[in-house]
């Protein structure tokens, strides 16, 4: 009878945790459809060739957002350029070189703190030490320096993690068969753990193109129409910070819906690019 009345318990608690599992799911999964849907429903009709392809001209209240989409793509091209090689780098560090152990604690910590600080801290220490100690003013690359000290952490680590994942016996064959240090990491490690560097570059985009609040200190929120070298030198607004002018500043709320369904279907190719990537190789490493 006792035996009966404990699987009885068990099979309750298991019904019970696996109904509340299943209201979990459909909620987040009903809440994430919303969202999409709301926005794409409220910001598609607003989406025009015109929209996307002039700049605005406040003479004659015609808004145009190229500027906008010119100026994501080179802070964009302007962070990974310098995020990539400081956080690969220091993840072959300290994965592969570094022998204190005390120290290598010590800098995963500092980068999991690094993860956790809000962006508006780093907006603040990017406008007070990129703009006004370096004379760097208000501009773009203002901007990407701060954020490769917010993506850092997170190209860092997941770098970090993928190294860990290349078995030993890898690094003790090409050892074994005459290759140095460095020519055992570039051959052998490094397509070993692609995937996981490919994946986290992938994901550090996303974190680039929807963050506003360190930019609005850093970069400004001008729409000026620049090439890529005179724009990095001067102010510019990125979709995000220009979502936020047109909705917060000036009412535009069709154009700012506008602007957020752009911003929901790179977010939606970016993760999905970044599954597609992890799979691509994952299979060549299995293979």
């Amino acid at each position: 009878m006792q035996k009966q009345s404990i699987s009885f318990r068990r099979k309750t608690y298991i019904a019970a945790m696996r109904v509340l599992m299943g209201i979990s799911v459909s909620l987040t999964c009903a809440l994430v459809l919303f969202l999409i849907g709301y926005v794409l429903y409220k910001g598609l009709p607003n989406v025009s060739w015109q929209l996307l392809t002039t700049k605005p001209n406040h003479l004659s209240g015609h808004i145009g957002i190229l500027p906008d989409i010119l100026n994501t793509m080179y802070i964009v091209i302007a962070t990974l350029v310098f995020v990539l090689p400081l956080g690969v780098g220091a993840a072959i560090y300290l994965t592969e070189y570094a022998k204190n152990k005390k120290l290598v604690n010590m800098i995963e910590y500092a980068a999991e703190t690094l993860s956790g600080i809000p962006s508006i801290i780093y907006g603040l220490v990017g406008m007070l030490f990129f703009c006004q100690f370096l004379g760097m003013k208000t501009s773009l690359l203002a901007g990407a320096f701060t954020l490769v000290i917010m993506n850092l952490p997170t190209v860092m680590r997941t770098t970090q993690e993928s190294l860990k994942t290349v078995p030993q016996s890898y690094r003790e064959g090409a050892f074994g068969l005459g290759a140095g240090k460095w020519r055992m990491i570039y051959t052998v490690v490094l397509p070993g753990c692609m995937d996981g560097v490919i994946t986290g570059c992938i994901l550090s985009v996303g974190r680039i193109l929807g963050e506003s609040a360190a930019l609005l200190f850093t970069a400004g929120f001008a729409h000026a129409l620049n090439g890529i070298f005179e724009g990095l030198g001067s102010a510019g607004a990125t979709l995000t910070v220009a979502l936020y002018v047109y909705a917060k500043e000036n009412g535009e709320f069709g154009v700012a819906f506008a602007i957020a369904a752009i911003l929901m279907l790179l977010t939606v190719l970016i993760n999905l690019s970044a599954a597609l990537a992890g799979r691509y190789f994952q299979k060549r490493r299995d293979v």
